[in-house]
């Protein structure tokens, strides 16, 4: 518990930082400014061609391995998927999709203090991934960490606005928060 405590306080650390979700440097800067207004299909389809973006290692080997590692996901083999994703983090420690999937792979074998550790790798590479800060909203929800969980939640908000989940999460969360201060 120790080890998840100081992995959460990393993760808050990094949404707290002045530069957290400005351009890291990634060109989609334009994509980014699209998906700020846009509402529903049209912010799938920019929300789509960003997370494409993010999945191009620039390797067709490394881009092998995170296919295998997402087939591996989709038959609900984590065992398997979290193998080929750690494989590809050994030769492409830089490349952040890696960890946001071996993250969702913790997640759904339930080891959420690894998932935690690999999202914050994500945030510190890609401090605009809207799937890991959404993970995380999920994560630290689930922990009972509300007040971070909407934290994390507003933050995927304010990136892509239409975003399925956000709005009902935000709105929980914040009767949860709320609540506990009265």
């Amino acid at each position: 518990m120790r080890n998840l405590k100081s992995v959460v306080a990393a993760l808050l650390l990094i949404c707290a930082s002045p530069s957290f979700a400005q351009d890291n440097g990634d060109g989609l800067d334009d994509l980014f400014t699209a998906l700020a207004t846009a509402e529903g299909a049209d912010a799938e389809k920019i929300a789509a061609k960003i997370s494409s973006e993010w999945s191009q290692s620039g390797s067709p080997a490394m881009d092998v391995l995170l296919s295998r590692g997402g087939e591996a996901m989709e038959a609900g083999e984590y065992r398997v998927a979290v193998e080929h994703l750690s494989a590809l983090i050994d030769h492409a420690p830089e490349f952040p999709e890696a960890y946001h999937l071996r993250a969702t792979a913790y997640f759904n074998q339930r080891r959420l203090g690894l998932a935690l550790d690999d999202l914050r790798v994500v945030l510190a590479l890609n401090p605009r991934h809207f799937g890991a800060l959404s993970g995380l909203g999920v994560i630290l929800e689930e922990i009972e960490r509300p007040e971070q969980a909407l934290q994390a939640w507003r933050e995927v908000a304010r990136l892509f606005p239409a975003h399925p989940e956000a709005e009902r999460a935000i709105a929980r969360l914040e009767r949860l928060v709320e609540g506990s201060a009265l």
